[in-house]
């Protein structure tokens, strides 16, 4: 969906900001043999001068939209009604079709109504969240101005998770492990360097809402303003 913001002055499509954003591909991930959980790719493509980088690819977990939500919450000092996610359900599978699909969709509704408010656009957390792969712990971290990093730096040295050799790949891990660095957050490197590898042949989505021609008209609309 592209979220459209008008700017004040001048002509009508030079000043049009556009922001879309869609949830996609989810993948099973396994914390070891018995826990399991699952997480989505995050694109988003923007000329808004909101955003420090204006095509973005990062992977989240329920989880981390339920502190999103919650973070948001406290930091509009409830001046802003938040959507509401989609629920969670007790009997969630892994394995059922329908279930992921709904719940991709109900967390792209969720993003995309947040994106149209300009006061939670402005929140340090939602661009972490959306441009960053921080942990939700550095994430708040980054936030608050406790590390070494600022929130600008964290998001211009997340990658696309497009590459094009093997040294690409593990200096894109190098880079990260100064950033994502806590044991229970952080995501085993192998598993991410066979992922980062797949090509698009390789790697079957359960489910691609973006095909082909919506990327490229999302690429001519930004290019055109």
């Amino acid at each position: 969906m592209n979220i459209r913001i008008m700017t004040e002055g001048g002509d009508h499509k030079a000043n049009q900001q556009i922001i879309s954003v869609w949830v996609r591909d989810p993948r099973i991930r396994k914390n070891d043999f018995w826990h399991a959980y699952m997480d989505y790719e995050i694109c988003l493509h923007t000329n808004s001068v909101c955003f420090t980088k204006k095509i973005s690819s990062v992977r989240r977990r329920y989880s981390e939209f339920v502190w999103l939500r919650q973070k948001l919450q406290e930091n509009s000092l409830l001046m802003v009604k938040l959507p509401e996610l989609p629920p969670k359900n007790p009997f969630f599978s892994l394995n059922n079709a329908k279930q992921i699909s709904e719940r991709m969709q109900g967390l792209q509704k969720f993003l995309e109504k947040i994106l149209q408010s300009p006061l939670l656009l402005s929140d340090s957390c939602l661009h972490l969240f959306l441009q960053s792969q921080l942990s939700v712990s550095k994430m708040e971290a980054c936030a608050a101005g406790r590390t070494h990093y600022s929130v600008t730096q964290a998001v211009q040295r997340c990658g696309l998770r497009r590459f094009h050799s093997e040294e690409d790949l593990q200096k894109d891990l190098n880079l990260s492990c100064d950033f994502d660095s806590d044991s229970s957050e952080s995501r085993d490197a192998e598993p991410r360097i066979k992922d980062l590898a797949l090509t698009k042949s390789e790697s079957a989505p359960l489910f691609d809402f973006v095909g082909t021609s919506q990327e490229e008209t999302l690429s001519s609309s930004f290019g055109s303003t």
